[in-house]
């Protein structure tokens, strides 16, 4: 008999061990969620009666799947004035210092607070019995700067202009903190973890130097990952890539958790051995072998994962190592979450 209570994943999240290891995944598609329950979800943007719609069917998938808590955020660049070349490939919104001094920051955060704050309003309306909400402010510092800038011309910048460079990241930040300065306050009781993503990195290092990232981002999580401190939330990040050369100087501002595991750049075995200590570690199965293997390998490698972190380990949440997008089968998403619900005696 399952019945969430989302303190297991606040422990987690905290390093602590807890009796019932929490699933986590940092993105379950609308599309899987809607080819698994059989039901359309409503459109999450539409008027009031749609947004609770879709926030019932979605926050009761979740407690059905055996999660203690749901995991959901409102992106920053969904909200940006002329963005889109992280996701969409769009030309750079800004080019020059011209662009930067004329960008209209303060548009972008009152769209945020307008539009983002009634999702987050029809989230606590329709939260399941022991269930919070995991997430909340969606974006990284380095991920809403390439949305505006493009990689490409990012690293050009680096060389041209490098005052436009340091700007950049030191204005994302402040961007960031003051999204966060009004979120907190008003939905720190729907959100029982906060988290972003920033990926940092690729599969054989770090997308900036780490001089770079040392200098101009981790300084900016510092902050933030302080505001959300003093609201009494444990911070987890995720971030993707190989981002070793730089881990310990993000563990030393003290965040509580890390997600994102690639079974290429190192297994989450490795994770927990190596960080384990220190923070909590959330995922372990690598999203290539919901892609490539079948149910009963997916079986097999969760309860591997599973024997292994039950054995000294302290804070760990389990779920695919990147997330659950619309190209992967169901039945295989449906086996991972299945094997783990059945270690933990879900079904008894």
């Amino acid at each position: 008999m399952f019945n969430p209570d989302y303190n297991n994943i606040v422990l987690s999240a905290k390093n602590v061990e807890v009796q019932r290891t929490p699933l986590y995944d940092h993105i379950v598609a609308d599309e899987i969620i809607e080819k698994i329950t059989g039901k359309p979800l409503a459109n999450m943007n539409g008027n009031e009666n749609d947004r609770n719609e879709y926030f019932k069917d979605y926050t009761l998938f979740f407690k059905n799947m055996g999660y203690d808590a749901v995991s959901f955020e409102a992106i920053i660049t969904k909200y940006l004035i002329g963005g889109g070349s992280l996701y969409g490939h769009a030309p750079s919104t800004i080019k020059d210092r011209t662009d930067f001094d004329k960008y209209p920051w303060g548009e972008v955060i009152e769209n945020f607070k307008r539009k983002a704050g009634l999702l987050f309003s029809s989230l606590r309306k329709n939260l399941p019995l022991g269930m919070k909400a995991i997430g909340g402010v969606g974006n990284g510092i380095f991920e809403i700067v390439q949305d505006l800038v493009g990689y490409e011309k990012l690293c050009y910048i680096s060389y041209d202009d490098p005052e436009l460079y340091a700007d950049l990241f030191k204005k994302t930040a402040e961007l960031m903190y003051s999204i966060w300065s009004w979120f907190l306050p008003n939905f720190k009781d729907v959100f029982c973890v906060c988290r972003f993503g920033d990926d940092l990195g690729y599969k054989v290092g770090t997308l900036l130097s780490p001089k770079d990232i040392r200098k101009h981002i981790i300084p900016g999580y510092k902050v933030l990952v302080n505001l959300i401190h003093s609201y009494d939330r444990p911070f987890l990040l995720h971030s993707c890539g190989k981002i070793f050369d730089v881990f310990d100087d993000i563990i030393a501002i003290g965040i509580d958790a890390k997600h994102s595991n690639e079974d290429i750049i190192a297994p989450f075995t490795y994770w927990v051995d190596t960080y384990g200590d220190k923070i909590g570690n959330f995922g372990g199965i690598d999203t290539d072998h919901l892609c490539t293997k079948d149910e009963k390998q997916i079986r097999e490698i969760v309860n591997d994962v599973m024997k292994y972190c039950s054995k000294g380990h302290k804070g760990f949440a389990i779920g695919s190592g990147n997330s659950i997008p619309d190209y992967i089968d169901p039945a295989k998403y449906l086996a991972m979450n299945t094997a783990v619900r059945e270690i933990r005696g879900d079904y008894k």
